[in-house]
């Protein structure tokens, strides 16, 4: 992370491994996935937070034992996290709540934190610093660094928690370590996500989800080009070029989000990226899917556990995007993401699912990519409560989600700076060449992760 040379060689050793189980008895309940929880693939999604040591700092083992009692306190209301995912007599995922507990692995890195490279987490993150979850639905690591630092990192079932339940669930763990008690207790009200009766499905669906059935079955692996392989790198981006963006992306009156002037720049980016490596012009067409979140679309979702999730793409000739300016390209995002921000939307994607269980289905975007042109998925993060993650030794320098997919299509997640300075913290997982191309055609906009940004901006907001 800045001492520019870090590149992900040193070593981290587990030495402790625990469960930690909600302190008080649960009763052994099945708690079933709603429709919404269903159009997850079985995934992981990482998150971690890097926290510099100062002389306020406990020691690592008084860190460490802070973090599981408050663990074992905030199970008793996220009791999901504490269970198990198993199938029922449909064959379909659902949780097990019997209190199996959360793997809680403690480690040592010999690096200290400025020399952390979080520009590739590729090989400073993945396989080392955030825990691998082989049981359970929730695995959290404390890893204690050369310098006395300390990076805390979870790993989560994508299908029972969105970015919003696990924002809800670490603002609760880090209330209850520093004041022993949380504001948010989770609803995990499924009927508030019942299909109705009669079902009305907008045929518009069918074209942004698919059974699993009708996906093309996979090809034969074939070696992959250098320049084919999903690499992930996190970058910041600058407040006042993100507001630049934004007023090149409004047009006649209109004005266009941050994420939606974001998400057209980067489309035109991969767009043009694809145009230079396919000088044939066999791969004609870019798709670009936008994460809604449907929580303000619907009643008495503030507190709901769960998925509440919505992906709406589209798809341009890349000619199109290419050539034409970025005021063209936000009114085409802004247009895709206007039908999925409704809560009819919602409402007819919930029946949607019912009316194919229990066949799994997916959003189309996810199985996107390689032979269908390139495609990638933008989640906005910007609620991601980075200031909030204080578990009693202060905020921490750093945070971000974590998420090499696995899939065909890349991933970019916008998050805030750590300082709340209107800058952005960007988290892609896109393919090498891609990544490549973007490094050299907007590299005054996109700035690889350095410490001497969040040093300076640490500073700066504690000043």
């Amino acid at each position: 992370m800045g001492s520019e040379g870090g590149d992900g060689r040193f070593t981290v050793t587990v030495t402790k491994k625990d469960v930690v189980a909600a302190v008080l008895p649960l009763q052994e309940h099945w708690l079933p996935l709603s429709n919404l929880d269903l159009l997850l693939p079985p995934v992981d999604v990482s998150v971690f937070f890097c926290y510099r040591g100062n002389d306020h700092m406990m020691n690592f083992g008084s860190n460490v034992a802070v973090l599981k009692k408050a663990m074992a306190q905030v199970l008793v209301s996220y009791y999901s996290f504490a269970g198990e995912v198993v199938t029922n007599f449909l064959g379909e995922p659902e949780i097990l709540c019997n209190n199996r507990g959360v793997d809680f692995f403690e480690a040592f890195a010999d690096v200290d934190l400025k020399d952390l490279n979080l520009y590739n987490p590729d090989h400073s993150i993945e396989g080392k610093l955030v825990p691998k979850k082989q049981d359970g639905v929730l695995a959290v690591q404390a890893t204690e660094l050369k310098c006395g630092g300390v990076v805390v990192s979870c790993t989560f079932d994508h299908r029972i928690a969105d970015a919003y339940s696990a924002n809800m669930f670490l603002v609760s763990w880090a209330e209850l370590a520093k004041t022993r008690e949380f504001l948010v207790v989770p609803s995990f009200r499924r009927s508030l996500l019942n299909p109705r009766r009669p079902a009305s499905i907008d045929p518009s669906l069918n074209n942004m989800y698919v059974p699993i059935s009708k996906l093309k079955p996979p090809k034969e692996p074939q070696p992959q080009l250098d320049f084919d392989n999903l690499i992930s790198r996190i970058y910041y981006v600058k407040a006042d070029q993100l507001n630049q963006l934004q007023s090149l992306a409004n047009c006649n009156g209109n004005k266009r989000t941050k994420l939606e002037s974001f998400s057209a720049f980067l489309w035109q980016l991969v767009a043009k990226s694809a145009k230079k490596v396919d000088a044939s012009k066999v791969v004609k067409i870019c798709k670009m899917g936008i994460v809604v979140d449907g929580r303000t679309r619907l009643k008495l979702m503030d507190a709901y556990f769960g998925n509440v999730l919505s992906i709406p793409y589209g798809g341009k000739r890349i000619d199109d995007l290419t050539e034409n300016p970025l005021s063209w390209i936000a009114s085409e995002v802004h247009d895709f993401l206007e039908s999925a921000v409704t809560k009819e939307h919602f409402l007819g994607l919930i029946d949607w699912v019912e009316a194919h269980r229990p066949e799994q289905a997916l959003a189309k975007i996810y199985s996107s990519g390689s032979d269908d042109g390139p495609a990638f998925v933008v989640s906005s993060g910007q609620r991601f409560p980075v200031s909030k993650i204080d578990f009693g030794w202060g905020m921490p320098a750093f945070g971000s989600y974590h998420f090499p997919w696995g899939g065909s299509a890349g991933y970019v997640m916008p998050m805030p700076s750590p300082a709340w300075t209107g800058d952005w913290i960007v988290y892609m997982h896109l393919l090498k060449g891609q990544m490549e191309f973007i490094e050299t055609e907007a590299a005054d906009f996109f700035r690889p992760l350095t410490w001497n940004y969040l040093d300076h901006s640490f500073t700066r907001f504690n000043s």
